[in-house]
């Protein structure tokens, strides 16, 4: 018996399928003779006896009609087992060879995607279950694709954004070794900086790793956002220069509970305020505060340079830059905006910008009220 069932569970799917819808039709057939067998008779002579109480006289070929019967009987029950069994064993191929067929389609493209065939899709089936199957796979796979896409994308924008520090550091480094410049403070300060920016670099892209992962960790809870404002608003008002942007704060005295986590909230806030502060040399920069139905908006206003309209749909990419050679060496690392939305997304909110060349920048952002 054990050598048997394993056997058994060693067949290929299909003959299994096709050996239990035999047994079922087997199992049916024998009900339905074994029954009719027992049975048909039995009333047939019952039949007979009813005609016989009416007047009919039936004495003389009684035994005959039972035995006309009981061939009529044997003949049809033989023919109905022949054509029911042919029918249903070739229903029976049929269901068994477009599962299989649809089954074996769906392991050549999984082992195609594993292959690393990404664009590979599952086509629609008309069982509704392997439908849903595929269905389902194929989100699967656009979502596969759309993280290797990512992540090429982002190994590349890597290596061009650390190769122009690394460059710098590598020649310097050098020209020390060779004796082309001398080891002075500014040399050393020079090859501080570029190495910070190195570190802000690995930081940012750790950071935003994560977010679009999903893995990044965000507590939720009801929250004041007028004190973080405030502080920040102090903070940022100390690092501007006399002849720099005004920074003030629109915001009622009373603000509603949001639902958010204040440090990443307060990242946020970073990020947009250093933008403006770093492209605003004068005019003012304008935190504001509004609700509006179910969500807190926060907007960071400036006068700066703004942002032509054919970079606006850029301005959240990673790595973007209206000017690459004079952003690289400001200070930003250029992912700022990028890890903003990512983290904004998360408290379920969402972020805008609009933005006039030379006019200025309003980048907002809402979180629901608690």
């Amino acid at each position: 018996m054990k050598i048997s069932s394993r056997k058994t569970k060693s067949l290929p799917l299909a003959s299994r399928l096709f050996f239990s819808h035999l047994v079922v039709m087997m199992v049916g057939v024998a009900s339905l003779v074994i029954i009719s067998k027992v049975s048909s008779p039995r009333f047939f002579v019952l039949h007979l006896e009813k005609l016989e109480h009416r007047g009919i006289n039936l004495i003389d070929v009684r035994t005959d009609l039972v035995d006309g019967f009981e061939i009529a009987w044997r003949r049809s029950t033989l023919w109905s087992v022949l054509v029911g069994t042919t029918a249903a064993g070739g229903l029976s191929y049929w269901v068994s060879k477009r599962i299989m067929q649809q089954l074996t389609e769906i392991e050549q493209i999984t082992q195609k995607i594993a292959a690393g065939q990404l664009d590979e899709r599952l086509p629609l089936s008309g069982v509704p279950e392997l439908n849903r199957l595929s269905a389902s796979f194929n989100r699967m796979a656009a979502s596969l694709e759309g993280v290797e896409a990512r992540r090429r994308e982002l190994i590349q924008d890597m290596t061009h954004e650390l190769r122009t520090p690394l460059t710098v550091v590598r020649g310097y480094l050098e020209e020390l070794a060779d004796g082309g410049i001398k080891p002075t403070p500014e040399i050393y300060q020079r090859l501080t900086k570029e190495t910070k920016r190195l570190e802000r670099l690995v930081n940012d892209l750790q950071e935003l790793s994560k977010a679009e992962a999903g893995y990044l960790p965000v507590n939720i809870q009801p929250m004041n956002l007028r004190p973080l404002l405030e502080s920040l608003v102090e903070k940022f008002a100390d690092q501007l220069l006399e002849d720099g942007p005004v920074l003030r704060l629109e915001c009622p005295l009373q603000l509603p509970f949001v639902l958010a986590d204040i440090d990443r909230t307060e990242q946020i806030l970073v990020n947009l305020l250093g933008n403006a502060v770093r492209y605003t040399p004068t005019g003012s920069i304008i935190i504001r505060v509004w609700t509006e139905e179910s969500k807190l908006w926060i907007a960071v206003i400036d006068t700066g340079i703004g942002i032509a309209a054919s970079d606006l749909p850029h301005v959240f990419e990673r790595f973007w830059r209206t000017d690459t050679s004079r952003d690289r060496y400001s200070g930003g690392t250029g992912i700022g905006l990028t890890i903003s939305r990512s983290l904004v997304e998360l408290q379920s909110g969402q972020i805008e910008v609009e933005s006039e060349l030379g006019s200025g920048s309003t980048f907002r952002f809402s979180l629901p009220l608690a």
